[in-house]
């Protein structure tokens, strides 16, 4: 089993995702049919649908296409954090439809530097780690990865899922600055990375090696999970140009260590595996 736990869709009908870059090639609708297509070219069997807007209009719409297409292994979406009592309503309703397996929060674009630790916040996430569900957090460095340490020693019961790798930077000193953070976020048990979202330029093995093997040897296979971040990876070829990046490098692993980052961990932090055999 191949799955990707960091894919993408959006229906421009639907809603705004007011961070699209109007006329660019992001700017358009990305389809379950597009997506499949992608996935088979690159030897994917599923993969995990992740919001890409703080919106309820969103999730409804993730949770439809996977209530229609048996290939979308589950749904990561999203609840209003800072005001608990939505947020349990909101899960109320999003856990009747099993494909609902995670919550995410676009904390970089939210202008509040301290948001993971508003008290309100603090009290949805614990009501997620109650009923099992991992919080997902995307784009951390520079903002957000202490403060992601600092959340993970707070809700030790919550898994937190740092998604690409936090956004390593390419300059030498900033990486360093970033493997420090990385290390404190790695030593809480709770936590679990991404190997995604790590396009750009240059896009090469050799440019994204270093945070995989920082990566590999902070968290270990058994708490990391690929993600292919599609359409985002339209800028940088596609689905296929990606995935053979990624590829080299997982067929590195011994095969128990690769089927780990391809499927173990996800089964273990989404528990998706039976909705996909």
């Amino acid at each position: 089993m191949k799955m990707d736990t960091h894919l993408h869709l959006w229906d421009l009908t639907v809603s705004e995702y007011a961070w699209l870059p109007a006329g660019g090639p992001l700017h358009a609708t990305f389809t379950a049919e597009q997506a499949k297509s992608e996935l088979d070219s690159a030897g994917i069997d599923a993969a995990i649908l992740v919001q890409a807007e703080d919106s309820e209009a969103d999730t409804e719409f993730m949770l439809a296409q996977a209530g229609a297409h048996d290939w979308i292994a589950g749904v990561v979406g999203w609840i209003r954090l800072d005001e608990p009592a939505t947020a349990r309503g909101q899960l109320d309703r999003w856990q009747r439809d099993p494909a609902f397996r995670g919550v995410r929060h676009l904390v970089h674009d939210d202008p509040r530097d301290e948001f993971l630790e508003l008290p309100a916040v603090r009290r949805s996430l614990a009501m997620l780690a109650e009923r099992g569900l991992p919080f997902d957090v995307p784009d951390a460095w520079p903002r957000h990865l202490a403060r992601t340490a600092d959340l993970a020693a707070a809700v030790p019961d919550l898994t937190i899922v740092v998604d690409h790798l936090g956004k390593p930077p390419r300059d030498p000193a900033a990486f360093a600055a970033w493997l420090r953070t990385m290390r404190e976020v790695a030593a809480r048990p709770n936590t679990v990375a991404k190997v995604s979202g790590l396009q750009a330029e240059p896009f090469t093995v050799n440019a994204v090696r270093p945070a995989f093997e920082a990566a590999l040897d902070l968290f270990g296979p058994d708490r990391l999970m690929y993600g292919g971040d599609w359409p985002m990876t339209v800028h940088f070829g596609g689905y296929g140009p990606a995935w053979q990046i990624y590829s080299v490098l997982l067929d590195e692993l011994s095969e128990a260590e690769r089927a780990r980052v391809l499927s173990g961990t996800a089964n273990a932090v989404y528990g998706v595996g039976e909705r996909v055999r």
